[in-house]
């Protein structure tokens, strides 16, 4: 991973490409900047590094390259937009990073716990038909503890995008998102907390042992998802924005692109609000892309959760909220399981409820997207904050 400079971004760039121009791109590139890329069309699909040995990488399946740069050879790569030619954007790389704030505990006795989380009661997912079986449901996160006793006899596909690190999950993050998205609702201790427990499972690393990460490897990660063709992307990370900040061209294209091919990208919001002293604050980057679904926070008593990210000055709004406050999942052994908080875990919810809708109904893409938002409890609070509702499960 290439290390963050001051202002948030790594010192790459994103060159987006225009639709079915990737072999134009690449000599563009190489013409008016000498940028030399590989490319994942021609790689082996689980040996994709963004460290080539050459400029860059060109994630063929999503029409973007991801490239080391000067600013002199970006201004060149800017300048060939005005030719209308393969380049349809370039943009700096951002630093992102696991979003898991501290939050209040859920009172004790608000709901009876002894065999399914607050969560999964909420969202319905014990009264759904449903299980997940058939879908593959794909988690960009710090990475997976492959030897969690409640994954025992799972399958988990996994890659790493982080240079130096295997998909061990050394921050816990990954860990929790997997089990609230894909976890058992048996375990042999505790309540059960998964929602789409017969999922098959695509555990990415995108996101380092200190729970940071790039852009690029975001992306990366799409395309691995894409590329095996997983239903779902379940993203619990971003970077906070400013309000006024426009939304990533990039991640915009891609999400429309992902969507084409039947994979629907789910993000956290954002915990950057601080409610209770009257702090809203705008939904962080990339949930903030509309093609993206962008998913707020609620608790225990159907309230939006004081750091759940929102609208802004009639900016982009939620799309969806799910359970988000003192959430039990997984956690990589000994501690087995834990209790945290924030968007990153309403967003499993979501992700898991749209693999056992992907599965009762056959929908991928933007149908998914519409039966989400069709079968979603409406609550007596703001759509900016909670959007179509609260996530639910198919009955």
């Amino acid at each position: 991973m290439t290390d963050a400079v001051g202002d948030g971004t790594t010192g790459r760039y994103l060159v987006l490409l225009e639709d079915d121009a990737a072999d134009e791109g690449v000599r563009t590139m190489a013409r008016v900047a000498g940028i030399r890329t590989a490319s994942t069309a021609d790689l082996a699909g689980d040996s994709v590094s963004l460290s080539t040995g050459l400029d860059g990488l060109l994630l063929h399946e999503l029409g973007v390259a991801v490239i080391t740069a000067g600013a002199d050879q970006a201004d060149a790569l800017n300048r060939s937009i005005m030719e209308r030619g393969a380049i349809a954007g370039v943009e700096r790389e951002r630093t992102v990073h696991a979003i898991a704030p501290a939050a209040p505990a859920v009172e004790p006795g608000a709901v009876d716990e002894t065999t399914f989380t607050w969560g999964l009661q909420a969202v319905g997912a014990p009264d759904s038909p449903a299980t997940g079986a058939g879908v593959r449901l794909a988690v960009l996160d710090t990475g997976f503890d492959l030897e969690h006793p409640d994954f025992a006899g799972r399958v988990v596909q996994t890659r790493s995008f982080i240079e130096g690190e295997d998909i061990a999950d050394g921050h816990g993050h990954g860990t929790h998102c997997i089990g609230t998205a894909c976890g058992p609702r048996d375990p042999d201790t505790g309540p059960g907390y998964g929602v789409a427990p017969e999922v098959e499972i695509y555990a990415g690393k995108v996101l380092s042992n200190a729970g940071s990460g790039s852009d690029g490897g975001i992306l990366a990660g799409i395309a691995w998802a894409i590329m095996h063709g997983c239903a779902v992307v379940s993203m619990s990370l971003g970077a906070a924005v400013r309000p006024g900040d426009p939304h990533s061209p990039t991640f915009e294209r891609v999400a429309r692109r992902a969507v084409g091919k039947g994979t629907l990208i789910i993000a956290a919001a954002g915990n950057e609000s601080r409610r209770s002293s009257g702090v809203i604050a705008p939904i962080g980057h990339p949930a903030n892309c509309p093609s993206i679904m962008a998913v707020g926070a609620v608790d225990v008593h159907n309230a939006v959760a004081d750091f759940s990210s929102g609208s802004v000055d009639e900016e982009r709004a939620v799309d969806l909220a799910g359970p988000g406050v003192d959430v039990h999942s997984s956690w990589p052994m000994p501690t087995r399981h834990r209790r945290i908080s924030g968007t990153s875990m309403a967003t499993p919810h979501v992700a898991g409820v749209a693999a056992l809708i992907a599965q009762q109904h056959g929908a991928r893409g933007w149908e998914l997207w519409a039966r989400l938002g069709q079968s979603a409890i409406r609550l007596p609070l703001p759509s900016t904050d909670i959007g179509a509702g609260l996530v639910h499960a198919p009955r």
